[in-house]
């Protein structure tokens, strides 16, 4: 934590030493994150003005307006998620660093005008298209867990995503070169990268989340290849019908299902935090989702587990995730301190676990849980997330009819 207050403190006098402020340059810049001594995760963005910037991942665009200038530095607030870019302008060019204060990451951050994220300098030798049956950490008895990755790959690029049980890995953008496949994705908070040796049937690799964490992966082709079932993962403990719970609101109020607000109502419990990048899409589908149906009944009530270390700042950080999505249902502050399943599951201790984030309970007009779904498949998933809209409408709408 020194370290990290050091380097703020040091762009900042560094910066005052000049009185002429460099602004962006418009046009596409390619940026990197220095992981380790030969690898970087690649990303690319475009600045329209000075003030505005998109960051580009497959088909997603992240769109970026709290920017900031001192002297020759600029300070790139990312949206919803507590993360700056942070960096010298020279020459048109960005040197600095990516900086999580929260969670004390510090990652080495460049870029320059270039609007390709990999180059290729060999013709691919397979085509990943379809898929696949993927193992993470296949040989650690702890870590170990399961995937589907779904790609379509033209020429050498490659878009896609991995879906595992509790959510998918963003939109991943990039390339197959010779037998080696580069993937990567930065949403803002999170920083992917995938690197691996493919074959047409098989994909040996690792992936990088940021510079904090590694991990073996293997996968092979498998057309008729699912998941385990995401309403079975987690359920009530034998004897539970009901859920309980009694948090606070922003200003102090302590709420649970039987404030009157509930009453009567479909309730959605949306356990979630607004650190987690598959929460954000999901909390995006439920803004609009709520809009649409509140006036027929149902309410949506989020649980925050937040790694903030002061209810200030965790309320901060969910006020900033309400207004840049839109959210007008009640977003109570349930944990501060850790993001910890174990710590979450002892504040919901009816439920068998707390497998992920995020977990969205549904409960009837009469109080009882008809549903659990684990994890959160978003928009990268393509058809996968098509599905889930149309089923979860469904199911929604029929508890909504009931009496």
């Amino acid at each position: 934590m020194r370290y990290l207050s050091f380097l703020l403190f040091a762009v900042m006098l560094f910066s005052c030493e000049k009185n002429d402020i460099e602004f962006l340059s418009y046009g596409d810049y390619r940026a990197e994150l220095q992981i380790n001594d030969s690898l970087v995760i690649p990303f690319t963005f475009n600045v329209k003005d000075a003030n505005t910037l998109t960051v580009f991942n497959a088909e997603e665009e992240i769109y970026v307006n709290e920017i900031a200038y001192r002297n020759d530095s600029v300070f790139i607030n990312m949206p919803v998620f507590e993360a700056q870019l942070i960096a010298k302008i020279k020459n048109q060019e960005l040197n600095g660093h990516f900086v999580i204060k929260g969670k004390n990451r510090v990652v080495p951050f460049t870029a320059k005008k270039n609007a390709t994220r990999f180059d290729v300098n060999k013709k691919a030798e397979a085509n990943i298209s379809g898929n696949w049956e993927t193992v993470f950490s296949p040989d650690s008895n702890e870590d170990s867990y399961i995937a589907k990755g779904i790609f379509k790959q033209t020429g050498s690029k490659v878009t896609g995503t991995f879906l595992t049980e509790t959510g998918d890995y963003r939109y991943l953008e990039g390339v197959v070169y010779g037998n080696q496949l580069k993937l990567s994705t930065f949403d803002g908070a999170h920083a992917f990268l995938f690197t691996g040796t493919v074959t047409d049937t098989t994909i040996s690799g690792t992936f990088y989340s940021g510079k904090h964490w590694k991990e073996p992966f293997i996968a092979k082709r498998n057309a008729h290849y699912k998941l385990p079932n995401a309403n079975k993962l987690t359920f009530l403990k034998k004897g539970y019908e009901s859920l309980a719970f009694s948090f606070p609101d922003a200003k102090g109020n302590n709420i649970s299902l039987t404030n009157v607000r509930f009453k009567n109502k479909v309730v959605l419990v949306q356990i979630m935090g607004t650190w987690c990048p598959n929460c954000l899409d999901e909390s995006k589908y439920f803004a609009e989702f709520y809009q649409l149906n509140k006036d027929k009944g149902l309410e949506i009530v989020a649980l925050a587990f937040e790694y903030a270390k002061t209810r200030e700042q965790a309320f901060a950080n969910i006020t900033r995730l309400k207004d840049n999505v839109g959210i007008t249902y009640p977003i109570l502050l349930a944990q501060t301190g850790t993001t910890s399943k174990q710590r979450a599951q002892e504040k919901l201790p009816m439920l068998n676990h707390v497998l992920s984030y995020p977990t969205t309970i549904f409960i009837d007009k009469k109080g009882k849980v008809r549903k659990i779904h684990t994890g959160f498949n978003g928009p990268a998933t393509g058809e996968k997330f098509v599905s889930f809209k149309k089923d979860f409408n469904v199911f929604v709408q029929k508890l909504l009819s009931e009496e």
